[in-house]
């Protein structure tokens, strides 16, 4: 049995397990399972390795993105420049870093991209928001970093105004704020000045409608929230798994 898995803090509300179960179901792959294994902390990640019997590899997520690169033997070259890895494959009893993330956030970003949509703010600065930055810069998309603890050539939550929501009109989530069960927490930027041209991408997809999204539609915003992303990136994980 090859067994596969998602390493991350708190996992009870995963998509990731029941995903992968109804895919090796439709796809009648009978020798390969995919388990949640909560950590407490990043250190727990390899004796779960020498634990786990034949463990191929296993997804990444909050907050351990950018935690899990100091146990890694190699990474591939997109993750090595985003410095944040989603996806691990164990081959030849190495750990090889990839990140999919950017993946799945270029195609379903694509779906709803004006072409007005030339400047971004990323609210955010965990592992979520490198793979986010990297492909913007990819698609020619200028971004500033929205942060609590701005660090140089980035913006605190109180700089973002009307001018800044104007000349930003693409808006990306990359915080946990409102994902299940804290469905009442939203960044905090001011919403009454977002128009009909923004357009706000969340990265949670649980519950379906954030109340980021919530006060977008509120204003007349395009919205977008992240379960095509994480369907998108599951797969190239897949793909990554069985090469």
């Amino acid at each position: 049995m090859r067994n596969y898995g998602l390493i991350g803090k708190t996992l009870k509300h995963s998509f990731s397990e029941k995903y992968f179960s109804d895919k090796f179901k439709e796809e009648k792959i009978s020798d390969a399972s995919y388990s949640l294994f909560e950590l407490d902390k990043i250190s727990d990640v390899l004796p779960l390795i020498k634990s786990v019997d034949n463990l191929k590899g296993f997804n990444v997520t909050i907050p351990y993105k950018e935690e899990i690169l100091k146990y890694l033997d190699e990474l591939s070259p997109e993750a090595e420049k985003i410095q944040a890895v989603n996806t691990v494959k164990i081959s030849n009893g190495k750990l090889i870093g990839y990140n999919t993330d950017t993946v799945g956030f270029k195609k379903s970003l694509a779906a709803v991209l004006k072409p007005h949509h030339e400047r971004a703010l990323i609210l955010g600065t965990g592992g979520a928001s490198k793979a986010i930055a990297y492909t913007l810069g990819k698609l020619g998309v200028d971004y500033k970093y929205i942060s609590r603890n701005p660090q140089a050539d980035q913006l605190s939550y109180e700089d973002v105004n009307k001018y800044v929501i104007k000349h930003f009109p693409l808006i990306i989530n990359t915080t946990p704020l409102g994902t299940f069960p804290d469905v009442d927490s939203y960044p905090n930027i001011p919403y009454e000045h977002l128009t009909e041209r923004s357009l706000l991408y969340d990265v949670v997809y649980n519950p379906e409608e954030s109340l980021f999204l919530k006060k977008g539609i509120e204003q007349g915003a395009a919205v977008l929230n992240g379960y095509r992303m994480l369907v998108l990136q599951a797969e190239a994980s897949w793909r990554i798994f069985v090469d």
